[in-house]
């Protein structure tokens, strides 16, 4: 029998004709692990403190404490009553508000300060990035400590100020300017940082695109809207993906001024100090879980916005190719 002959009996039945020298080949594959000895650690660290206390607030959020028969199941009740609580929708609106507001300044100001440096026409960039990159490394506490004391209309900065020029100037903890003075120590955190971001990003652009540019006589605002700001699309989603998250999860600078403003600052000026309140003020744990598993899923919301535009450019694609086929 022929090689060819053999070869057209495998293919065909799978197994070679009885009496035939050729033996069927068996290959044993061996599952290589190595793998997860790097990916182990981490998947069981991010279970921990992850998944397993996520799991647990969704579990109490289930339940509430009742005078008789204690802890009862009680299913979506809590979160029924979180979507009709007026307190909850207050601090929400709040933070949306604080969102469209402070958000696009800041990353406005991320955004020039990262062209300015990569513009190659300012001395000592090193010095500039490192310093408007600076206040980042302050702790958050500490950084409301710091302007909480220029803020103070009775001590501070803003109380010598009123005692030199010799009349009162505005309270930035007061009800008309209280989310100015909050969002000017966010802005005041987190430019550095996306300014990092962006300068990167920049940084990776290839210098081929600069030098067509330059053949093609583009000035510098025609390169900054034809090549840079489109080069860092990327970072420019996820600088906004972080600032959404962030300003729902707005929390240390209001809990640390309530001690300078409590009559402005109330226990549910926030969605995350309402379920703090809740939770260690006011031994509602169950509502308090509830609360922040809706604060969680609105905040997945708009990041799904933020990290996917396209889908919202699809429909006008979508219109404008059909108005030409019509034509």
């Amino acid at each position: 029998m022929t090689t060819g002959t053999l070869n057209t009996e495998l293919v065909v039945t799978g197994r070679p004709k009885a009496g035939s020298t050729l033996k069927p080949r068996t290959t044993h594959r061996r599952r290589d692990w190595s793998g997860w000895i790097f990916v182990g650690p981490f998947m069981a660290v991010f279970v921990l403190v992850l998944i397993a206390p996520l799991v647990y607030a969704i579990y109490l959020s289930l339940f509430r404490e009742t005078l008789v028969g204690g802890n009862s199941f009680v299913g979506l009740e809590n979160y029924a009553q979180a979507l009709t609580d007026s307190k909850f929708w207050d601090g929400l609106l709040r933070v949306t508000i604080f969102l469209f507001v402070q958000v696009p300044i800041m990353l406005g100001l991320s955004l020039f300060v990262a062209l300015a440096l990569d513009s190659m026409r300012l001395r000592w960039v090193s010095l500039f990035r490192l310093s408007i990159f600076l206040p980042y490394a302050v702790p958050g506490v500490v950084a409301v400590m710091i302007w909480g004391y220029m803020y103070g209309s009775q001590f501070g900065l803003i109380a010598d100020l009123n005692d030199l020029l010799g009349f009162k100037l505005p309270e930035p903890l007061s009800n008309s300017f209280l989310m100015v003075a909050i969002g000017n120590i966010v802005t005041w955190e987190f430019v550095g940082y996306n300014m990092l971001i962006f300068y990167s990003g920049l940084k990776a652009i290839p210098q081929e695109l600069y030098e067509a540019a330059e053949i093609d006589g583009a000035g510098p605002f025609r390169t900054i809207f034809s090549i840079k700001l489109p080069g860092i699309r990327g970072p420019l989603i996820i600088a906004t993906l972080f600032s959404i998250i962030g300003s729902f999860q707005l929390f240390n600078e209001p809990q640390m001024l309530r001690a300078i403003a409590p009559n402005l600052i109330t226990s549910y000026f926030t969605p995350n100090i309402y379920a703090f309140n809740l939770s260690f003020s006011g031994s509602m744990f169950n509502y308090a879980a509830a609360i922040a598993i809706l604060s969680g899923i609105i905040t997945m919301v708009f990041a799904f916005i933020a990290q996917n535009p396209e889908g919202f450019t699809f429909k006008k694609k979508k219109s404008m190719s059909t108005v030409e086929e019509q034509a």
